[in-house]
This record gives C-alpha cells, structure tokens and sequence, in this order.
C-alpha cells in the first residue's frame, strides 16, 4: 500500500489583489462588508502585500518529506493549493492512504474539524487517518522552547481566539503554553489569546492589550510575546504582533519582543514526522 503525508492549513493570499477572493472563501461564500474588506485589506498592505504561509507550509512539506522518504502533500483551506487540488495530485501520484496533520497543534472543531470535512469530501478511495491534535508532542515543545532561548522580561504566550465557548481548545492552547515554559525553564508567564474575529459575539480571552494595560499599571517595561498556536509567519504574525500589538505596548512604554516563527525549524520538522509516523503505524 502506497502511503503518503497531507499537511493542512489555512491558507492565505499571496498578493493584495485576491484579498477579496480570499475573504469569500473564508466566509463560505457569504458577503464581506467593504469595512472589513478595508481593513483585512489594509492589514495585508502593512507587511507587504502578500503573505508568507504558503511558502513556509510548501517548505515545511519538503522538510517533512525528506525527513520520511514518503510523499508528502500539501492543502489549503481557503486558498490554493486547495485541499481537492492536492488530493488530485495525490490520487495521481498512487498515494492510497496518507497521514493527515493540521498546521495546528490545538483541536477545535471551527478548525482541524473543517479541514477533516473538506479532506473527507475530497478523499474518493484515499484512506486518511487523523492526527487530531499534538499539542503535546514533544519535539513541538522543544521547537517552540528553543525559539523561546533568551526571553526578555515577562513571557506572554498566545493562540489564536475564537468564538466561546471552545472548552478543549482552550485547554489544549493552555497546555501548549504550560509545555513550552517548562522546556524553557521559564518559572513566570502568561497567557493570552489573539486576533479576535470583527464579526462581534464572545471570543476567548484574556485579549492581548488587556495583558498590556495590566503590564503598565504593574510597571513592566519589556515583556516577550510568543504565539504557540501558530506555526510560520503570516498577517496574525506580522501584522497582529508586529504591528499592532508592538505600537500598542511602545504607547504604554513597553517594549515588545517577539521570538522567530517556528517557520523552517529543524526541530518542527521533527515534531511533523513524528506526527505523520504514528498517524501512519
């Protein structure tokens, strides 16, 4: 039996003209207010134009690839390569089951539960066995810790919000972060969730500048902000955290410092394989 690896992620646009195309996939099809097509579009603008996910999720497959010495593929969500388009190529290539891992380490159903749907639907004959979540997983830890070495001041670790209530994501980002500062040696941190939707409604919080504004009143003058829901460079990064979250800090006077994505990390590509392996055993 031919097997094979599925990398799934989000996907994002790569110049600033199919931003709009972009948002439409995301929303389902649903219609995207000109306000918030402005400032998705504006966010986009900020750093560049275009954003880096699908080239870090492309180089991420190779690595895995030559790691395992299998196929491996690679599927977006909401942009190209679409999840269907990769099942095309692997359907081509022979490929008759294969590994499926998220681009997320955390379970949510409003995540990794839409790319198992769309894998699912796109599979045909294609077996596909999940790893629903590696939160945990070791060789992820220490990518994020070494990312981590040399922290400034106070550590405030993020994930992604989303709409409440989420009960085992939460649980799972929290334990990521928890992970992370104790293959670090950190003793004192924070957590925070980030980039909360503009659609309105209960999101997961704390939020980021709730974090700040309690740094400033306490006279916390450098803190280091990671994501650990988040695996390479993309808007949530380079805008969100960049942009946003550092200008937000400086007007409180606190400088902000944000460790490298796990982006090309030899130890992420480790923690990947080791991923696909027990998926695949």
């Amino acid at each position: 039996m031919k097997q094979g690896v599925l990398l799934l992620a989000h996907g994002a646009p790569e110049r600033l003209e199919d931003v709009a195309e972009y948002l439409s996939y995301v929303r389902g099809g649903q219609p995207v207010s000109p306000r918030v097509l402005e400032e998705v579009r504006s966010r986009y603008e900020a750093i560049g134009g275009s954003s880096p996910l699908t080239k870090w999720t492309r180089a991420q497959a190779g690595a895995v690839q030559a790691t395992l010495g299998i196929p491996v593929f690679f599927g977006m969500r909401n942009w190209h390569p679409f999840v269907k388009e990769s099942m095309e190529q692997a359907r081509a290539a022979g490929i008759q089951r294969m590994g499926c891992v998220c681009l997320a380490p955390q379970y949510a159903e409003m995540s990794i539960g839409l790319y198992m749907k769309h894998a699912q639907a796109a599979a045909g004959e294609i077996e596909l066995v999940w790893a629903h979540s590696y939160h945990e997983e070791p060789a992820l830890l220490a990518a994020f810790a070494e990312r981590l070495g040399g922290a400034a001041g106070r550590v405030l670790f993020t994930a992604h919000s989303l709409p409440e209530p989420n009960q085992r994501y939460e649980q799972e980002a929290r334990a990521t972060a928890a992970g992370v500062a104790r293959a670090a040696g950190i003793g004192e941190w924070d957590f925070a969730f980030q980039s909360q939707g503009m659609s309105g409604g209960k999101w997961l919080g704390p939020t980021v500048e709730s974090c700040l504004d309690r740094y400033a009143a306490e006279g916390v003058r450098e803190i280091t902000l990671q994501p650990i829901g988040f695996v390479c460079d993309h808007v949530e990064i380079l805008y969100d955290v960049d942009i946003h979250f550092r200008d937000y800090a400086a007007q409180r006077g606190i400088a902000l410092h944000r460790p490298e994505s796990l982006n090309g990390s030899p130890k992420f590509t480790a923690a990947l394989a080791e991923v696909a392996r027990k998926c695949l055993q």
